[in-house]
């Protein structure tokens, strides 16, 4: 099913998305984080039950907000996931995106809220000339991890959303770490729902693109990970507790606009649409 954070007449609702754009609206927690965090067999089969209902209002009478608008914790990220994507980033700074890809790389992204569906992108003018976009997979938990063994790392997926992992390249290389050039207000684009894990095959093997201005500029598959979801829970849980609801974004195909011969960073009115396939597309533009 595809969970969504909506307003309508001024308050938040959370609802479940159907197939005909209508929403039914989830009464049993104030919000997503909420739900995720409570959500036990119970609630599941709440769910399954109002799934079944018909929907209380269309999504053109509600302006949706991003699933998760206002996560717990800093986003979780994988840098160089794609081998083809570690290749034009190497191409563009040798030392700023070297890896050999024997270990996945890890950076965070400070949010303080996720951009929706629709949501305007600062362009940071006075900050940065190099603005760059990435879509991804973001993958977010349904239960706290600790030690997880890769095979049970299915166990503790809660689902999936359409993550813009927006970047100022020259910001990120200039500081020798990623943290700055990822973390400006308005770089967490996300939505516009949560597929529920059990919605697709796992591990998802799910059509992953993006446009600028209408031309394809990424377009491959979440088969392709250097890095497995499998890999990267088990491998992160290890020593660190993933809470439920933490959110990790697995890292972008090749076609980011510094990988180009003649790198086209975005500008003010350029839009964004990134699309993974069942989940939905999330288009924004830079102002």
């Amino acid at each position: 099913m595809k969970l969504v954070t909506y307003l309508f007449e001024n308050s938040e609702f959370i609802g479940i998305l159907k197939e005909d754009n209508t929403i039914v609206r989830i009464p049993y927690f104030k919000d997503m984080n909420t739900l995720i965090e409570e959500l036990d067999n119970e609630g599941w089969e709440k769910l399954r039950v109002l799934k079944g209902k018909e929907g209380e209002i269309s999504l053109s009478s509600v302006k949706l907000l991003s699933p998760i608008p206002h996560p717990r914790q800093d986003i979780l990220c994988l840098g160089l996931n794609y081998t083809d994507h570690a290749k034009e980033a190497k191409q563009y700074s040798n030392e700023a995106f070297s890896s050999d890809k024997a270990k996945a790389i890890y950076f965070s992204k400070r949010v303080n809220e996720c951009l929706p569906d629709g949501g305007n992108i600062p362009a940071y003018e006075h900050l940065t000339h190099r603005l760059d976009y990435e879509v991804e997979l973001a993958v977010i938990l349904g239960k706290d991890a600790y030690d997880v063994k890769k095979e049970d790392v299915k166990d503790y997926i809660f689902g999936y959303s359409v993550f813009n992992d927006m970047s100022a390249r020259d910001l990120q290389t200039e500081h020798k770490q990623w943290y700055f050039g990822k973390s400006l207000d308005g770089f967490c684009p996300m939505g516009p729902c949560i597929l529920t894990a059990d919605s697709t095959s796992y591990p998802p093997e799910l059509r992953i693109s993006s446009k600028v201005n209408g031309e394809l500029r990424q377009d491959g598959n979440t088969n392709m990970f250097i890095h497995d979801i499998d890999e990267v829970v088990a491998e992160l849980s290890q020593g660190m507790t993933l809470r439920k609801g933490t959110i990790i974004a697995t890292g972008t195909p090749k076609g980011v606009a510094m990988g180009m011969d003649k790198p086209a960073f975005l500008k003010k009115g350029d839009v964004i649409i990134c699309s993974i396939e069942k989940i939905g597309t999330l288009t924004n533009r830079i102002v």
